[in-house]
Protein backbone atom coordinates (compact mmCIF):
# COMPACT_ATOMS: atom_id res chain seq x y z
CA UNK A 1 0.00 0.00 0.00
CA UNK A 2 1.59 3.51 -0.78
CA UNK A 3 0.37 6.77 -0.86
CA UNK A 4 1.25 9.21 -4.23
CA UNK A 5 0.09 12.18 -5.92
CA UNK A 6 0.65 11.80 -9.49
CA UNK A 7 -1.52 9.66 -12.26
CA UNK A 8 0.05 8.93 -15.76
CA UNK A 9 -2.79 6.16 -16.11
CA UNK A 10 -5.78 7.08 -14.44
CA UNK A 11 -6.08 4.98 -11.02
CA UNK A 12 -2.83 3.80 -11.18
CA UNK A 13 0.60 5.56 -10.13
CA UNK A 14 2.39 4.71 -12.35
CA UNK A 15 2.99 3.08 -16.25
CA UNK A 16 2.24 -0.39 -16.64
CA UNK A 17 5.15 -2.88 -17.48
CA UNK A 18 5.65 -4.37 -20.36
CA UNK A 19 3.33 -7.05 -20.87
CA UNK A 20 0.81 -5.81 -18.48
CA UNK A 21 -2.48 -4.20 -19.60
CA UNK A 22 -5.89 -3.00 -18.25
CA UNK A 23 -8.51 -5.49 -18.78
CA UNK A 24 -11.33 -3.73 -16.69
CA UNK A 25 -12.04 -0.68 -14.64
CA UNK A 26 -14.77 1.00 -12.63
CA UNK A 27 -15.91 2.57 -10.25
CA UNK A 28 -18.37 2.20 -6.96
CA UNK A 29 -21.50 4.18 -7.31
CA UNK A 30 -22.20 6.77 -4.64
CA UNK A 31 -25.65 5.18 -4.00
CA UNK A 32 -24.44 1.86 -3.47
CA UNK A 33 -21.81 3.28 -0.55
CA UNK A 34 -24.82 5.03 0.70
CA UNK A 35 -26.67 2.08 1.37
CA UNK A 36 -23.82 -0.33 2.47
CA UNK A 37 -20.92 1.58 3.60
CA UNK A 38 -22.89 4.81 5.42
CA UNK A 39 -26.25 2.90 6.33
CA UNK A 40 -27.95 6.00 5.38
CA UNK A 41 -31.34 4.29 5.29
CA UNK A 42 -30.76 2.94 9.14
CA UNK A 43 -29.88 6.64 10.08
CA UNK A 44 -32.82 7.72 8.57
CA UNK A 45 -35.24 4.85 10.48
CA UNK A 46 -33.52 5.73 13.42
CA UNK A 47 -34.67 9.86 13.19
CA UNK A 48 -37.88 8.80 12.21
CA UNK A 49 -38.03 7.10 15.42
CA UNK A 50 -36.81 9.00 17.57
CA UNK A 51 -38.95 11.92 16.10
CA UNK A 52 -42.33 9.75 16.89
CA UNK A 53 -40.76 8.92 20.00
CA UNK A 54 -40.10 12.76 20.91
CA UNK A 55 -43.30 13.83 19.31
CA UNK A 56 -45.71 10.81 21.14
CA UNK A 57 -43.91 11.86 24.44
CA UNK A 58 -45.04 15.54 24.80
CA UNK A 59 -48.66 14.95 23.81
CA UNK A 60 -48.69 12.30 26.24
CA UNK A 61 -47.54 15.26 28.94
CA UNK A 62 -50.65 17.45 27.77
CA UNK A 63 -49.00 19.63 24.71
CA UNK A 64 -51.11 20.48 21.84
CA UNK A 65 -50.23 19.13 18.42
CA UNK A 66 -48.34 22.21 17.07
CA UNK A 67 -46.31 22.78 20.23
CA UNK A 68 -45.68 18.85 20.17
CA UNK A 69 -44.59 19.04 16.54
CA UNK A 70 -42.53 22.20 17.05
CA UNK A 71 -40.64 20.42 20.00
CA UNK A 72 -39.89 17.46 17.80
CA UNK A 73 -38.36 19.84 14.86
CA UNK A 74 -34.67 19.35 16.51
CA UNK A 75 -34.61 15.71 15.96
CA UNK A 76 -35.84 16.10 12.38
CA UNK A 77 -32.99 18.68 11.73
CA UNK A 78 -30.53 16.45 13.15
CA UNK A 79 -31.84 13.51 10.88
CA UNK A 80 -31.38 15.92 7.37
CA UNK A 81 -28.52 16.90 9.04
CA UNK A 82 -26.95 13.90 9.54
CA UNK A 83 -28.28 12.68 6.10
CA UNK A 84 -26.59 15.08 4.18
CA UNK A 85 -23.44 14.59 5.55
CA UNK A 86 -23.36 11.13 4.77
CA UNK A 87 -24.47 11.36 1.38
CA UNK A 88 -21.66 13.89 0.88
CA UNK A 89 -18.99 11.54 2.21
CA UNK A 90 -20.72 8.58 -0.02
CA UNK A 91 -20.60 10.76 -2.88
CA UNK A 92 -16.41 11.96 -2.15
CA UNK A 93 -15.65 8.63 -1.45
CA UNK A 94 -17.00 6.97 -4.41
CA UNK A 95 -15.68 10.15 -6.62
CA UNK A 96 -11.94 9.56 -5.09
CA UNK A 97 -12.16 5.63 -6.13
CA UNK A 98 -10.87 3.71 -9.05
CA UNK A 99 -10.74 0.02 -9.03
CA UNK A 100 -8.65 -1.47 -12.03
CA UNK A 101 -8.02 -4.82 -13.36
CA UNK A 102 -5.06 -5.93 -15.30
CA UNK A 103 -3.72 -8.99 -16.60
CA UNK A 104 -1.45 -9.26 -13.25
CA UNK A 105 -2.82 -7.42 -10.53
CA UNK A 106 -6.08 -5.70 -8.93
CA UNK A 107 -5.21 -2.03 -7.99
CA UNK A 108 -7.64 -0.18 -5.71
CA UNK A 109 -6.48 3.30 -6.00
CA UNK A 110 -8.88 5.47 -3.01
CA UNK A 111 -8.87 8.26 -0.27
CA UNK A 112 -10.73 11.55 -0.29
CA UNK A 113 -7.92 13.49 1.50
CA UNK A 114 -4.75 11.27 1.56
CA UNK A 115 -5.27 9.19 -1.93
CA UNK A 116 -4.49 5.43 -1.36
CA UNK A 117 -3.45 2.41 -3.99
CA UNK A 118 -3.18 -1.46 -2.95
CA UNK A 119 -1.64 -3.63 -5.29
CA UNK A 120 -3.65 -7.38 -5.09
CA UNK A 121 -1.10 -9.79 -7.43
CA UNK A 122 -3.67 -12.13 -9.19
CA UNK A 123 -1.54 -14.87 -8.01
CA UNK A 124 -2.52 -14.28 -4.22
CA UNK A 125 -6.06 -14.14 -4.82
CA UNK A 126 -7.72 -17.70 -3.84
CA UNK A 127 -11.32 -16.91 -4.71
CA UNK A 128 -13.72 -14.06 -5.24
CA UNK A 129 -17.85 -13.72 -3.90
CA UNK A 130 -20.27 -12.11 -4.78
CA UNK A 131 -22.54 -10.26 -2.33
CA UNK A 132 -25.41 -8.73 -4.36
CA UNK A 133 -27.73 -6.33 -2.97
CA UNK A 134 -30.69 -4.53 -5.45
CA UNK A 135 -28.75 -2.70 -8.28
CA UNK A 136 -25.36 -2.86 -6.49
CA UNK A 137 -22.79 -5.52 -5.98
CA UNK A 138 -19.74 -5.93 -4.19
CA UNK A 139 -16.60 -8.43 -5.51
CA UNK A 140 -15.01 -9.84 -2.40
CA UNK A 141 -11.47 -11.20 -2.63
CA UNK A 142 -10.36 -13.97 -0.51
CA UNK A 143 -6.22 -13.47 -0.24
CA UNK A 144 -3.45 -16.47 0.31
CA UNK A 145 -3.10 -17.65 3.70
CA UNK A 146 -0.74 -15.41 4.98
CA UNK A 147 -1.32 -12.53 3.63
CA UNK A 148 -2.88 -9.58 5.49
CA UNK A 149 -4.35 -6.49 4.67
CA UNK A 150 -5.17 -3.58 7.83
CA UNK A 151 -9.11 -3.31 7.90
CA UNK A 152 -8.67 0.11 8.62
CA UNK A 153 -5.99 1.09 6.29
CA UNK A 154 -8.39 -0.80 3.61
CA UNK A 155 -12.08 0.80 4.48
CA UNK A 156 -14.74 0.66 3.09
CA UNK A 157 -13.19 -1.48 0.68
CA UNK A 158 -12.88 -4.69 2.35
CA UNK A 159 -15.98 -7.34 3.19
CA UNK A 160 -17.78 -6.09 6.32
CA UNK A 161 -17.43 -8.25 9.57
CA UNK A 162 -13.78 -9.82 8.39
CA UNK A 163 -11.54 -8.63 10.79
CA UNK A 164 -9.21 -11.80 11.70
CA UNK A 165 -8.87 -12.16 7.97
CA UNK A 166 -9.36 -8.93 5.97
CA UNK A 167 -10.91 -9.24 2.26
CA UNK A 168 -10.36 -6.71 -0.40
CA UNK A 169 -13.78 -5.58 -1.93
CA UNK A 170 -14.73 -4.10 -4.76
CA UNK A 171 -18.19 -2.13 -3.74
CA UNK A 172 -21.15 -0.64 -5.19
CA UNK A 173 -20.37 -1.92 -8.74
CA UNK A 174 -23.11 -1.11 -11.07
CA UNK A 175 -21.23 -3.50 -13.53
CA UNK A 176 -20.44 -6.03 -10.86
CA UNK A 177 -20.94 -9.32 -13.15
CA UNK A 178 -18.77 -7.88 -16.21
CA UNK A 179 -15.95 -7.19 -13.52
CA UNK A 180 -16.15 -10.98 -11.83
CA UNK A 181 -16.53 -12.67 -15.49
CA UNK A 182 -12.89 -10.69 -16.38
CA UNK A 183 -11.28 -11.58 -13.35
CA UNK A 184 -12.57 -14.96 -13.80
CA UNK A 185 -10.93 -14.94 -17.29
CA UNK A 186 -7.70 -13.54 -16.31
CA UNK A 187 -6.90 -15.39 -12.76
CA UNK A 188 -7.78 -18.53 -14.69
CA UNK A 189 -4.70 -17.35 -17.81
CA UNK A 190 -2.85 -16.31 -14.52
CA UNK A 191 -2.87 -19.89 -13.16
CA UNK A 192 -2.36 -21.72 -16.29
CA UNK A 193 1.25 -21.33 -16.84
CA UNK A 194 1.70 -22.63 -13.10
CA UNK A 195 0.79 -26.20 -13.44
CA UNK A 196 -0.57 -26.48 -10.15
CA UNK A 197 -2.70 -23.72 -9.07
CA UNK A 198 -5.05 -25.02 -12.23
CA UNK A 199 -7.25 -26.24 -9.13
CA UNK A 200 -8.69 -22.07 -8.69
CA UNK A 201 -9.83 -22.05 -12.09
CA UNK A 202 -13.36 -24.21 -10.99
CA UNK A 203 -13.27 -21.92 -7.52
CA UNK A 204 -13.48 -18.88 -10.32
CA UNK A 205 -15.57 -20.24 -12.37
CA UNK A 206 -18.22 -20.07 -9.89
CA UNK A 207 -18.24 -16.83 -9.11
CA UNK A 208 -21.59 -16.59 -6.81
CA UNK A 209 -23.98 -14.46 -5.13
CA UNK A 210 -23.37 -14.52 -0.96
Amino acid sequence: MSEYEYEPIRGLPEQLPEGEYIVWQGEPEWQGLAQRVFHVRGVALYFLLLMAWYLWSKLQSGASLPEALAASSWPFALGLTALAILLVMAWLYARSTVYTLTNKRVVLRFGVAIPMMINVPLERVNAADIARYGSHADICLTLAEGDRISFMALWPHARPWHYARVKPALRGLANADTAAALLADVVGAAARPAEAPRELEPGFAGVVSA
